[in-house]
């Protein structure tokens, strides 16, 4: 997993004044396999529920099976 932090690259944004951040989020894993990416998608929102509705603003997802990479 790798995480960036692109909140700076957002400063003036309505939703940054708000305090939530701007993040690119690269994941793999094997639950990943089969699933087509919005699946993949809603499983990474589901798991950030809480921290969706005010610390992340947007989330970029780039989300691979171990055998796509």
């Amino acid at each position: 997993m790798e995480i960036a932090d692109e909140s700076a690259q957002h400063a003036g944004h309505a939703g940054a004044k708000g305090g939530g951040g701007h993040y690119q989020l690269i994941i793999v894993s094997q639950q990943f396999a089969g699933k087509p990416t919005v699946a993949r998608h809603r499983m990474v929102y589901d798991a950030l529920h809480d921290m969706m509705r005010e610390q992340i603003h947007a989330l970029s997802i780039k989300a691979f099976a171990p055998d796509e990479i």
